[in-house]
């Protein structure tokens, strides 16, 4: 799995100009599923999101998780992270993992975080959307399960 992560103070997510999702202060994460992903992986990197201290205490140093700040999770399905443009000009998405799977997993990953007591809103899988942020920091973060 891919993920960015991005500290955020406001996000939100429409489709057809609908708000379908927002949040306050805390994380979008954008999420990409790959072929060989599965309930484990999941796991692991909600696991390292979860804990992240990417957000300032008192001092203005990063030491607080999402727990500490009482933050919200807005996550987005975004297959385009698994984009491979080694070849041309037009991205190859043959790494990304079948949407049935990617669908699976996506609805999975928000599960753990519902589990973990944060507030949660979502994208809509497979549909065009449009998102909206602001970006607190800006403060990014690109994770791969392959290297953690």
């Amino acid at each position: 799995m891919k993920a960015v992560i991005q500290r955020v103070s406001c996000a939100q997510v429409k489709v057809e100009d609908v708000v379908i999702g927002e949040i306050g202060q805390g994380l979008l994460i954008l999420l990409g599923v790959g072929h060989d992903d599965n309930a484990e992986t999941a796991k692991r990197l909600w696991s390292k999101i979860s804990r992240l201290r990417i957000f300032e205490d008192e001092a203005g140093k990063t030491n607080c998780s999402l727990a500490d700040v009482c933050g919200e999770v807005l996550v987005v399905s975004q297959f385009t992270l698994y984009a491979n443009c080694k070849k041309g000009n037009r991205p190859s998405f043959i790494d990304a993992g079948a949407p049935e799977l990617a669908n699976e997993l996506y609805e999975y990953f928000i599960e753990l975080v519902c589990k973990d007591g944060f507030p949660v809103a979502t994208g809509s899988f497979g549909a065009d959307m449009k998102v909206t942020l602001t970006n607190d920091g800006p403060f990014t973060i690109v994770l791969d399960t392959d290297e953690l």
